[in-house]
């Protein structure tokens, strides 16, 4: 081959380059050197939540107050009855003849704060010891359980997603103290066709004690035979009046709010 054909070739393609490199600078010039402040955004601003006082035990600012101490005008029968659990000294009791309460308002996306005492006196073993359960929009149960020294199945014990999730732990204070449960709930979304397009999902702390880190929940709780999926829209927070025969436990401090 002809050298100096091959050179102009060389330079020609070196000042194509020169061209496209020129080109490509008007097009595409060099960027602004990035500052803190091109990361940042400020609106919208989150609202101002006053949280609830520590020495009162009383709920956040935006929370819709479930019991305040007083009564249980927030809560009904499954039937829409007037719930009616004892109701003294600040908390309610189950009252095991009268059957499940549920709150007359239905919930979506929320987080439930709840707390719950085991009685000193409490007698049995197993299920059959202070058993109770917290259901999310009516349709799954969030296990509440006298598990302080009291061995069971582990995806019934306190804080499972019954029969479905055991708990990270056990954190179970003793009969006679409060448990305090926050549980942060996401619904499902559902498909044309009633199956999950996102199935709902469910964050448990017990005492201040992660049980549940964001699990997903599998369908509905069901006693016999495995979790069945079921289309559906808000539903109301369930509390229940279990038929073991051991003494009933106590609620208080109920407040949730909506997310």
């Amino acid at each position: 081959m002809n050298k100096s054909i091959t050179m102009k070739t060389a330079l020609a393609a070196l000042a194509c380059t020169a061209c496209i490199s020129a080109s490509a600078q008007k097009q595409y010039p060099e960027q602004e050197k990035m500052r803190p402040g091109m990361s940042e955004y400020w609106t919208p601003q989150p609202k101002i939540v006053t949280p609830g006082d520590i020495k009162t035990n009383s709920a956040p600012s935006d929370a819709i107050v479930l019991f305040d101490g007083k009564d249980l005008s927030a809560w009904e029968t499954p039937k829409g009855g007037p719930a009616e659990w004892t109701v003294k000294n600040g908390a309610f009791t189950v009252n095991k003849e009268k059957g499940d309460i549920q709150t007359k308002q239905k919930f979506e996306n929320f987080q439930l704060h709840i707390e719950w005492c085991v009685p000193k006196n409490i007698s049995g073993k197993s299920q059959a010891r202070g058993n109770s359960g917290i259901f999310l929009q009516d349709m799954y149960e969030i296990q509440v359980l006298d598990c302080y020294d009291n061995e069971t199945y582990v995806n019934g014990q306190t804080g499972s997603v019954y029969k479905q999730t055991p708990p990270l732990v056990n954190a179970m204070r003793k009969p006679g103290e409060w448990n305090v449960y926050d549980i942060i709930y996401t619904a499902p979304i559902f498909k044309e066709d009633g199956t999950y397009r996102v199935p709902p999902h469910v964050t448990v702390i017990q005492n201040g004690i992660v049980l549940q880190n964001n699990t997903t929940i599998l369908g509905t709780t069901e006693y016999v035979g495995f979790p069945k999926v079921i289309k559906h829209g808000a539903g109301p927070i369930r509390l229940q009046s279990h038929g073991d025969p051991s003494e009933p436990i106590s609620f208080r401090n109920v407040w949730i709010r909506e997310m």
